[in-house]
């Protein structure tokens, strides 16, 4: 008898892809499977035509050689129909769920368990953060052991495989038709068990060492921002590939400026005669002094913005600005004539209040017509 063409009985196309594959065989396996048809034979039958040919379909090789020769590439021996696939509809249960909930199945050893990603904070000053720098981080950590080159295993010897699952990594419990699958209490999953192990890691595959790594802070980093230096973590265990390391970034407060993003403010005193009629003071930047012209009747407060001169964003060819704040400074210790230099000032301008005050004029206005308002 002629057996159906797998792509028919998947109801696929030719070039479905193994995530097409895969969903139609979950359907039809959960349609038909003997515990959900009550022993219906046709059905029974067509159970075993689909998971035969999802098992073909599923693997690249016997996908490639199904596609070149059909159903002569499984005979005489090969793969073969519905022979070779068999271990009880149990097993058939379990596969399906275990394939439906992430399992795969369980026929495989586990993944090799990638070492920890680490973290290592670091400070710096701003000045450091805003043009970058090279420094040098000592990390304690796990490293690959040298002598038995992360096996594990003694130098001349390998693991072996484990004869309690055979190198699945998994063994099975049959509960009436469920199969039940779990990590081999053996070799923990790993499919193989070293029987002679290495003194110096006593068979970890790893070591605990504090290495030195050369780490390039780029310029315009902040509080918050982390690098990532690929494979620098921990080392996995017998030989598993290793974690990241993630650099994470404390920029200390500063002195004089304040940073928001790629802008810095800082607070300029200035004295009331150079508010009053102008003039030009210096004020900083991290490159160094630059002159800003103030003009007259400049009120405290008063924010001047210096382009280009904040920070160069790290994600972009972008600066931020300098935003200063100036800010009147009152005189202290005033000598006796200084004093009276300044009385004289006031009742000369105290004729003309509104002009030379009008910030204050109306403030007080404003209090009188307040307290007028209250009595009416």
């Amino acid at each position: 008898m002629s057996k159906r063409d797998y792509y028919e009985i998947l109801g696929v196309s030719q070039d479905a892809s193994e995530k097409e594959v895969k969903k139609a065989y979950k359907k039809l396996a959960m349609k038909y499977h003997p515990d959900r048809t009550q022993g219906d034979k046709s059905k029974e039958e067509t159970f075993k035509e689909v998971k035969e040919a999802y098992e073909i379909l599923n693997d690249d090789q016997k996908r490639a050689a199904y596609d070149q020769y059909g159903h002569a590439a499984f005979e005489q021996g090969g793969h073969g129909g519905g022979g070779g696939h068999g271990g009880g509809f149990g097993q058939d249960f379990g596969d399906i769920f275990g394939d439906i909930f992430g399992g795969g199945g369980g026929r495989g050893r586990q993944r090799q368990q990638r070492g920890s990603d680490l973290r290592y904070n670091v400070d710096l000053s701003l000045e450091d953060a805003v043009k970058g720098k090279s420094l040098e981080i000592k990390v304690p950590t796990y490293v690959s052991c040298e002598p038995c080159d992360g096996s594990g295993a003694k130098k001349g010897t390998s693991a072996k495989t484990c004869s309690t699952c055979h190198g699945h990594g998994q063994v099975q419990m049959r509960q009436g038709l469920f199969a039940v699958q779990q990590t081999c209490p053996t070799c923990s999953g790993k499919g193989k068990v070293i029987t002679d192990k290495c003194t110096s890691c006593r068979g970890q595959g790893r070591v605990e060492k504090t290495k030195t790594l050369s780490v390039k802070i780029p310029a315009g980093v902040d509080t918050g921002d982390r690098i990532r230096l690929s494979g620098e973590g921990e080392a996995g265990e017998h030989g598993a590939p290793a974690g990241d390391l993630y650099v994470q970034v404390n920029v200390r407060d500063h002195e004089i400026f304040v940073r928001d993003e790629n802008h810095l403010y800082c607070e300029v005193p200035i004295s009331f005669v150079t508010a009053a009629l102008g003039g030009d003071i210096e004020v900083p930047t991290l490159g160094g002094k630059v002159k800003l012209k103030v003009p007259k009747e400049t009120q405290t407060g008063k924010m001047f913005r210096l382009r280009g001169k904040g920070v160069k964003s790290v994600r972009s060819s972008s600066t931020g600005d300098l935003m200063c704040k100036v800010v009147i400074e009152t005189p202290v210790n005033l000598s006796g004539d200084q004093a009276d230099l300044l009385r004289q000032l006031e009742e000369k301008m105290a004729s003309s209040s509104k002009k030379h005050s009008p910030k204050e004029s109306g403030f007080f206005d404003g209090v009188k017509k307040f307290f007028d308002d209250l009595k009416s």
